[in-house]
């Protein structure tokens, strides 16, 4: 799959709507604000959009692109292209079409304070109407929320306090932030603590959801609540009974390869005081050990069942919502590199997964970034879909983290041959982290979620 930020068609939008902002609103600063799967969120800076002066940008970008003008690429320089658009000079990270009538169909949508540019989700399907991401958006309002309390909005802020030495102060700010949103979840969950009996965490790829459990479970205690784990992996099928993907190999993601009626079942039981015996699987051989563990959850206790199905609703069946806590983890960004340029949250994990894969699993950077596309492709399918009914949402992105990712992933992927196959994707990456000061991650504290990535975390890694 090709991701919105590479879709050169959908950033010729950008630079139109660039352009229509900058002529209908002259006095105004115009921003892109966060991704919404497959669009993105835009908002001018400080002020309320109304509904008619969405329609108005909706008609104003719709006759730019029937004008058909051709923009001008005016070269690469400090890491942008630069484009002349009908006289106004845009600078964009990623590359654009050149001719606006290529275009695609998107639609502006709109939404909350501003409006979404949705540029036809390809993971929802065909003609299927955008579901307003509401969580999602009150996650990323919170975070703004909190950048403009203590006065960042762009990557030349951080990098401001990195160059005045006051590097330590932007990473205790924000751990203390991950700490105390970890803390409130905890809080939320004990609130609920004589109906909840199970806490259910997904996310996509790379996002943390294994050091923010821990984290999360500690935070539980203080409260006097112990966690138990049920883990996902001991109830896949047999090798033989799993299903197979298109390419004729075993497709151990999807929702098929777990044994969903065993699972159902244990999961009732468990949630009405009884006890299980939870079975135990090898995956070198790829079966049932014929082992079991029993396990019960105690007044005092919680259930939680971690992993990319957890949301799904078909996970624990019939069981009352009111009995449910979902959790929903993912590194959602925060900071733009510029007003009109925002971080790819999706770019933020393959860095993450990048520096981890060789240095805790031994696997290249040419076969991470050869994977990626698999993992997306998975991750609309069994994540995105059901993160609308989180009752919360956890960014586990740190304002600091790509500055910390720089050198590590810089090394990474100079291994890259010339000729991979993903030297693009490699050059492209490289590209991205120019615009990061580089940080020492021995100043990283070992409980931080980006340990998980960089190594060196008290839970997983005692060196």
């Amino acid at each position: 799959m090709i991701e919105t930020h590479l879709r050169k068609w959908c950033q010729t939008v950008k630079l139109g709507l660039v352009k229509v902002m900058c002529d209908l609103f002259p006095e105004e600063t115009f921003k892109t604000s966060y991704s919404i799967l497959e669009g993105v969120f835009c908002n001018l800076d400080g002020s309320i959009l109304s509904t008619r002066e969405v329609k108005r940008i909706d008609d104003e970008l719709r006759r730019w692109i029937a004008r058909d003008t051709p923009i001008r690429e005016l070269g690469r320089r400090d890491g942008y292209y630069h484009y002349e658009v009908e006289g106004c000079e845009v600078r964009a990270v990623y590359p654009a079409l050149l001719q606006p009538s290529m275009v695609e169909s998107c639609a502006i949508i709109p939404f909350s304070y501003g409006f979404i540019v949705d540029f036809g989700d390809m993971g929802r399907g065909e003609g299927v109407p955008l579901i307003l991401p509401l969580r999602l958006s009150e996650a990323h309002e919170e975070n703004q929320l909190w950048l403009d309390r203590i006065d960042i909005e762009e990557v030349a802020d951080v990098n401001d306090l990195i160059s005045s030495g006051r590097h330590l102060k932007l990473i205790g700010l924000a751990e203390a932030f991950h700490e105390k949103r970890i803390s409130d979840i905890a809080d939320q969950i004990l609130r609920q603590r004589r109906a909840l009996r199970v806490l259910l965490i997904s996310g996509p790829s790379s996002s943390g959801k294994t050091s923010f459990l821990q984290r999360l479970c500690t935070q539980l205690e203080v409260n006097g609540l112990r966690p138990v784990g049920l883990s996902l992996d001991d109830y896949f099928l047999d090798r033989e009974q799993t299903p197979r993907g298109a390419d004729g190999d075993y497709d151990f993601e999807t929702f098929e390869a777990l044994d969903v009626p065993l699972l159902q079942r244990h999961v009732s039981r468990l949630v009405a005081g009884g006890a299980v015996e939870v079975p135990s699987f090898d995956f070198v051989v790829g079966k049932r050990t014929g082992q079991t563990s029993p396990l019960r959850v105690g007044a005092r206790e919680i259930l939680v069942i971690e992993g990319i199905h957890a949301l799904n609703p078909d996970l624990v069946g019939d069981i009352n919502r009111s009995s449910l806590f979902k959790i929903y983890v993912s590194a959602l960004g925060g900071l733009n590199i510029d007003m009109v340029n925002r971080i790819p949250t999706t770019e933020m994990r393959l860095l993450r997964r990048l520096v981890r894969d060789v240095r805790d699993r031994g696997i290249s950077a040419e076969e991470t970034i050869t994977r990626w596309g698999s993992v997306r492709r998975g991750e609309y399918e069994h994540v995105f879909r059901f993160q609308e009914d989180a009752d919360v949402m956890f960014n586990s992105s740190l304002l600091y983290e790509l500055n910390a990712l720089r050198p590590l992933a810089e090394g990474v992927l100079g291994e890259l041959p010339e000729d991979s196959p993903a030297a693009e994707t490699g050059e492209r990456l490289l590209n991205l982290l120019t615009f990061f000061d580089p940080i020492n991650v021995s100043k990283v504290p070992f409980n931080s979620i980006l340990r998980e990535f960089i190594g060196g975390s008290i839970y997983f890694d005692a060196r």
